[in-house]
C-alpha cells in the first residue's frame, strides 16, 4: 500500500518529524512516496515530482504544511480521487485541521476506518480571448479577478447563466467555493458558507458603489466574469497560487467542476468546531 506526503518548505520541525512519520509509515509496511520537499528532510531517498504522484496511485496523501500547501496538493490529485489528510503546520489551517501531536492518532483512525471521508467541491475556470480558449485553470477555494496595477480599480461585468447581474468597478472580484468562503472572500466582507452547501459567492472587493454586495448563488450556475474598461493588465490568480495576465475584453467562465476534493477529517469534530477555533469564536 502507497502513501504520499506532500511538505511545506522551510519548516525545521519538519527535521525531526519527517524521519519519525516515514519511519512509522515503513514499519507498517506502507510504501512511502516523498514529494521534493519532504525528501529535503529525509536524507538518501528518492522523491517524485508532485504532478507524478497521482499517476501512482496512492491511498491518501498526507499533507504537512498550512492550507496553501494542501491547495497545491488538492489541484494534483483531487482528478485522481486521492483523498488527503491534511496536518497542520501552519498558523490558522481551515484545512489542514489536524495538529502535529495528533498525526499519529489520525494515522491510526484513518487505519482502523474511523475517519469521515469529506468531498468538497472546485471551480473550473476557463479563460477565453476573443472567443477562443487560452487557458483552463481548477480552483478548490477561490478565482480572483483583480488589478496589476496599484491603486488601480478594475471593472468587471459579471453575467449567472449568460443574464447580465452587474458592472463591478472595485478593486477586483473573488469567485469561492464554500471552501473558499472562509479565504479572501471572508476577508472582503463574503458570508461563511457550511462545505456541503452547494452554491459558489461573488464577493466584489472593495466595490466604489457601496449598494455592491456579496452574491450567493446555486453551483449550477455558470458565472462570467468579462474585463471592461482596463487599459492596463488585470491579473487572474488561482487559489492564491496560480494564475495569468488577462486583457480588457477577456471572459473568464466558472463553473462547478466535476471532480471534487477528498478530504480525511476526524469523526466528531464538526465545521463549527473548526471555526469556534480557528476565529475564536468562544467556548460553550
Amino acid at each position: 500500500m502507497r502513501i504520499a506526503v506532500i511538505s511545506k518548505p522551510s519548516k525545521p520541525e519538519l527535521n525531526q518529524v519527517m524521519p519519525e512519520l516515514v519511519s512509522w509509515l515503513e514499519k507498517r509496511k506502507y510504501e512511502v512516496i516523498l514529494d521534493q520537499e519532504s525528501v529535503s528532510y529525509a536524507p538518501g531517498r528518492k522523491f517524485t515530482n508532485r504532478s507524478e504522484i497521482a499517476a501512482l496511485k496512492p491511498e491518501f496523501v498526507i499533507v504537512l504544511g498550512g492550507d496553501g500547501t494542501l491547495l497545491a496538493a488538492a489541484r494534483v490529485v483531487a482528478k485522481a480521487g486521492i483523498p488527503i489528510l491534511g496536518v497542520n503546520l501552519g498558523s490558522l489551517g481551515f484545512l489542514t485541521e489536524v495538529a502535529l501531536s495528533e498525526i499519529y492518532t489520525a494515522l491510526e483512525s484513518v487505519e482502523k476506518k474511523q475517519i469521515l471521508r469529506e468531498s468538497r467541491s472546485m471551480i473550473d475556470c476557463r479563460v477565453l480571448r476573443r472567443g477562443e480558449q487560452v487557458n483552463t485553470f481548477i480552483a478548490l477555494n477561490d478565482v480572483v479577478v483583480t488589478k496589476s496595477a496599484i491603486a488601480r480599480m478594475t471593472e468587471v461585468d459579471i453575467k449567472i447563466n449568460g443574464e447580465f447581474v452587474a458592472n463591478y468597478k472595485a478593486d477586483g472580484v473573488i469567485v469561492s467555493t464554500p471552501t473558499g468562503s472562509t479565504a479572501y472572500s471572508l476577508a472582503a466582507g463574503g458570508p461563511i458558507l457550511e462545505p456541503s452547501v452547494d452554491a459558489f459567492v461573488v464577493t466584489p472587493v472593495s466595490p466604489h458603489a457601496l449598494t455592491n454586495r456579496p452574491l450567493v448563488v446555486r453551483d449550477i450556475a455558470e458565472i462570467s466574469i468579462l474585463v471592461r474598461g482596463n487599459l492596463e493588465e488585470t491579473y487572474l490568480t488561482v487559489d492564491g497560487q496560480t494564475g495569468m495576465n488577462v486583457l480588457n475584453g477577456d471572459e473568464i467562465l466558472c463553473k462547478k467542476s466535476e471532480h471534487q476534493v477528498q478530504l480525511l477529517r476526524a469523526r466528531g469534530r464538526t465545521i463549527f468546531d473548526v471555526l469556534r477555533t480557528k476565529l475564536k469564536w468562544g467556548e460553550r
